[in-house]
C-alpha cells in the first residue's frame, strides 16, 4: 500500500489550498478514506473521512462549512479542499486507510501565515 499526499504549502489567512492523495497496492474504491492533521506539540486528529462511494463524509467541527473532502475512484486518489484557511489549520497533513492494518501517507506541510 503507498499513500502520496501533495498540495501542501504556505498561504495567507483566507487562502485556499486543494491536497491530493494518491493511493495505491489496494482496492481503492471499496475502503474508507481520512484525512488526519498534526501541529507542532499536538496530537494527530482527525480532519475528514469519506465512505467508498463518497456518499458519505464527516468532518471536525474546526472545518465544517470550511473543508471538504471528496474522491475519485478512477485516478485512486482522494481530496481535500481547505477553504478560509486559518492559522490554527498549520499542520502536517496525512492521508489515510485502514485496510488489513493502518497505513499513513508521508504527509503534506500545511502552513496558514501573513
Amino acid at each position: 500500500v503507498q499513500l502520496v499526499e501533495s498540495g501542501g504549502g504556505l498561504v495567507q489567512p483566507g487562502g485556499s489550498l486543494r491536497l491530493s492523495c494518491a493511493a495505491s497496492g489496494f482496492t481503492f474504491s471499496r475502503y474508507s478514506m481520512r484525512w488526519y492533521r498534526q501541529a507542532p506539540g499536538k496530537e494527530r486528529e482527525l480532519v475528514a473521512d469519506i465512505s467508498s462511494t463518497g456518499g458519505s463524509t464527516n468532518y471536525a467541527d474546526s472545518v465544517k462549512g470550511r473543508f471538504s473532502i471528496s474522491r475519485d475512484n478512477a485516478k485512486n486518489t482522494v481530496y481535500l479542499q481547505m477553504n478560509r484557511l486559518k492559522p490554527e489549520d498549520t499542520a502536517v497533513y496525512y492521508c489515510n486507510v485502514v485496510w488489513t492494518r493502518e497505513y499513513w501517507g508521508q504527509g503534506t506541510q500545511v502552513t496558514v501565515s501573513s
